[in-house]
């Protein structure tokens, strides 16, 4: 594990010329960040101190949280009726504010076991994750304190979805009778673990959610810190960068037909999605999965309709030389490419597939559902935009987040991560997630109740 406190300047694009925040910046520049950890550790209270110091919330609101006097933080996140009677956070809630340097998105995940998919949900589009631990929750006295389950679970789980950045942030040291001993052994144990488990952390901050030390404006010295508040880290963390350098590989959503057009040289209908790798560029020669039919891109347009090229990450319109069946739920990938084999190979051309289809997958599963997975039950498994049935074949190890250790299983109890081998259906183009998120990713349903039931990440 390394520790580091980055440098980076902010996306390009946050700021003009002259260091003066742009309003119109780019949708993208903007860092999506959430807060997860345990329950009670003071995510929503963090939360409404950012907004509240960042001057992003109005006076109306403000009142509407006070009570005697007193402003609970915490309520401006937790919207729910539920979650105010209980005060407990349920579903992820989203909030917006902007510093003079950078727009962020955060996310504010619920910390119980039982809410973990909400979690999973928020953090698989996060550019960063700041896992908030309660110093008051912990033997802090001790160099050789254990972490909370939640703490490890959602930094395993941040680390496996491939949050660009994580954080740890160190809350309620405000209310322990040390907070430069609290700290100090509370990096240490989070250090101790981030190392285990191979998870590189970009900084350790103590901070005070309630009082608001080093959320905002830094409390120079406070526990013997004086590195950036936390908003000061944020600003700097990078963007989640798209994956550009690889072969152009697009989930179509939707397909726009135009039959009555008289254009006759080029397909007439328009196939729209996401890029999810590469990039759309007029004249690339392309596949169809899983139908396997080739042509070429005759035509991109952007979001806005504008006829240029269209990188990862962006949403693009495709039409194709020539009229091809494709639906909803296909693949348009770069095209199969040949070069020439060994001389001992008789120089047979060979052919080099951008994305190999497969029917059966080793994956790294974070199970969700109430009832446990069982090897033998099929599931509906979304890929993209498609559905397929995924039989699960075999539990090889569970995930022990306590020790990290693999262990032997036979099925996977509710918020348990192990590894599993699935049989599919029909074949589909899906790659290690370490090499692409959406082409690595899927979720799995069950058939009987519709419920989201776990989070596949392909191996």
């Amino acid at each position: 594990m390394t520790e580091t406190i980055n440098s980076v300047a902010p996306s390009a694009g946050t700021a003009s010329a002259n260091g003066q925040f742009n309003p119109y910046q780019d949708h993208a520049s903007a860092l999506r960040f959430i807060t997860c950890g345990s329950v009670d550790d003071g995510k929503s209270t963090l939360i409404g101190r950012l907004l509240v110091d960042t001057r992003a919330v109005l006076q109306d609101q403000l009142a509407g949280v006070t009570k005697s006097g007193e402003t609970d933080l915490a309520l401006l996140t937790d919207g729910l009726s539920a979650e105010r009677e209980q005060g407990i956070t349920i579903d992820v809630a989203y909030r917006y504010f902007n510093t003079d340097t950078r727009k962020f998105i955060i996310g504010d995940a619920p910390g119980h076991e039982q809410y973990t998919r909400n979690m999973v949900t928020a953090v698989s589009s996060a550019d960063a994750a700041v896992v908030l631990v309660d110093a008051t929750k912990l033997d802090w006295q001790n160099p050789d304190l254990a972490l909370l389950p939640q703490t490890r679970r959602h930094s395993l789980l941040a680390h496996l979805l491939r949050v660009h950045s994580l954080v740890f942030a160190v809350n309620k040291l405000d209310a322990v009778a040390d907070p430069a001993q609290a700290f100090a052994n509370i990096r240490g144990a989070l250090a101790r673990f981030a190392h285990a488990a191979d998870i590189r952390v970009a900084a350790t901050i103590p901070v005070s959610a309630l009082k608001g030390f080093n959320v905002v404006n830094q409390h120079a010295g406070w526990a013997g810190y004086r590195g950036p508040s936390l908003l000061q880290l944020l600003e700097q963390l990078p963007n989640t960068p798209a994956d550009t350098d690889l072969p152009l590989a697009l989930p179509v959503q939707w397909v726009e037909k135009f039959h009555d057009s008289a254009v006759t040289t080029q397909g007439r209908r328009v196939f729209w999605g996401r890029v999810a790798t590469g990039a759309a560029q007029v004249g690339a020669a392309v596949q169809i999965l899983p139908s396997g039919q080739l042509a070429t891109v005759a035509q991109v347009i952007d979001h806005a309709r504008a006829p240029k090229g269209v990188h990862a990450g962006l949403s693009a319109g495709i039409t194709l030389d020539r009229e091809v069946d494709v639906s909803r739920g296909d693949w348009i990938v770069a095209a199969p490419t040949s070069f020439a084999a060994a001389a001992d190979d008789f120089d047979t051309p060979a052919i080099s597939t951008a994305w190999l289809s497969q029917r059966t997958l080793t994956a790294t599963v974070a199970w969700m559902d109430n009832e446990p997975l069982v090897p033998g039950r099929v599931y509906w498994a979304l890929h993209g935009h498609r559905w397929v049935k995924a039989k699960a074949q075999r539990v090889v190890h569970r995930l022990n987040i306590n020790t990290l250790a693999e262990e032997d299983a036979t099925q996977l109890e509710p918020n348990a991560i192990g590894v599993v081998d699935f049989a599919l259906q029909e074949a589909i183009p899906a790659a290690s997630f370490t090499r692409s998120r959406a082409l690595g990713s899927m979720i799995l349903v069950d058939t009987a109740s519709n419920a989201t039931a776990a989070a596949v990440l392909v191996r």
